[in-house]
C-alpha cells in the first residue's frame, strides 16, 4: 500500500518521471487510486495503484541531483551571457522589469522566488490556487505594481475517450489559465505594458496566447520544468525596452525548449539610467 508523501513512478510510462503522492482515493471501479504532483515537473495526473512502483531515497536523490544539474547549466549560461552584455555599459544602472508570480503550489512557489533572486530579479511570490486565480487577479494587480505577471501551477490531459486537444474540457487547469489572463487583460490591455506568461504542464498554448498571454505552454502538449518561467522572465526582465525579445532566443534559454513553451514579440521590461549614484 502507497502512503501520502511516498515518492513513485509510473509503468505505463517507463518510469520516466518521479511524483509524490498528495491524495489517494477509491474509484468508480473499486480499485485504489493515487493523484500525483510531479517532483519537477508542472504536472498533476492520476494513476491506479497497480500501476506505480516506489523509489528508493538513493534513487530520488539521482534523479534530484541531475535536474540540479541541468538547472545550474541553465544559470550559470544566463549569468555568463549577461556579464558579457553589461560590460560595455558600465557607466549605466539598470532598472531591470518586477516579477509577479501566482502559483497553484506553494513548494515550487518558494523555489520560483529564491531562483529569481539568483537571477537578480525583484519578484513577489502569491500562492493562489489555479481556480482561485481568476477571481483573485483584478485586485491583485491592483495591489501590486508589475512590469511581467507569470501564472502557473499544475495542469494536464484528462484521460477521456476522446481527447480534443483545443477543448478546454480536455484539460485539469487550462481553463482557468485562459480566465485569468482574460481578467489580466482586462486591467492592463497592452501586451508590453503588462507581459504575461500562463500555464503549466500540457496546457492549452493557442488558447492561453488567444487569452492575450504573451508566452505559454505548452505547443505540443509537453510537461514543462518547473522553472522554465523563471528563465522566460530573466530574459524578458533583463531585455532593454526599446528592443523586441527574440522569440527564439528566448526559448533556448528554458529546459523543456520549444516543444514546451513559446510566445510571441514582445518587447523588453529593462531600463537603463544614467549616472551611477555613488550611493
Amino acid at each position: 500500500m502507497f502512503e501520502l508523501g511516498d515518492i513513485v513512478a509510473r509503468r505505463s510510462h517507463r518510469q520516466d518521471v518521479f511524483f509524490r503522492i498528495v491524495q489517494t482515493y477509491t474509484g468508480m471501479n473499486g480499485e485504489r487510486q493515487a493523484l500525483l504532483k510531479g517532483l519537477n515537473l508542472r504536472l498533476i495526473a492520476d494513476a491506479p495503484f497497480n500501476d506505480l512502483v516506489e523509489k528508493n531515497p538513493a534513487e530520488v536523490a539521482y534523479y534530484q541531483r541531475e535536474d540540479s544539474r541541468v538547472l545550474y547549466q541553465k544559470l550559470h549560461l544566463v549569468l555568463d551571457q549577461r556579464k558579457s552584455f553589461a560590460e560595455p555599459m558600465d557607466e549605466f544602472f539598470e532598472m531591470p522589469g518586477r516579477v509577479l508570480h501566482l502559483d497553484g503550489d506553494q513548494e515550487y512557489l518558494d523555489q520560483c522566488i529564491k531562483t529569481y533572486r539568483q537571477l537578480g530579479l525583484e519578484a513577489k511570490g502569491i500562492c493562489k490556487s489555479e481556480v482561485e486565480q481568476p477571481k483573485a487577479i483584478h485586485q491583485i494587480l491592483m495591489e501590486n505594481l508589475t512590469d511581467i505577471l507569470v501564472l502557473t501551477g499544475h495542469d494536464g490531459l484528462l484521460h477521456t475517450n476522446k481527447r480534443d486537444f483545443r477543448s478546454l474540457d480536455s484539460y485539469r487547469s487550462s481553463r482557468y489559465f485562459v480566465e485569468s489572463v482574460l481578467e489580466a487583460r482586462r486591467f492592463q490591455p497592452n501586451k508590453d505594458a503588462l507581459v504575461i506568461f500562463a500555464g503549466a504542464c500540457q496546457s492549452n498554448y493557442e488558447a492561453i496566447l488567444k487569452a492575450g498571454a504573451n508566452f505559454a505552454s505548452s505547443p505540443k502538449r509537453m510537461l514543462i520544468h518547473a522553472f522554465d518561467p523563471v528563465f522566460i522572465v530573466e530574459r524578458i526582465a533583463f531585455t532593454p525596452i526599446d528592443q523586441t525579445i527574440s522569440v527564439k532566443e528566448i526559448l533556448r534559454h528554458t529546459i523543456t525548449g520549444t516543444d514546451g513553451v513559446g510566445g510571441i514579440e514582445t518587447r523588453g521590461q529593462l531600463r537603463r539610467g544614467y549616472p551611477r549614484s555613488p550611493y
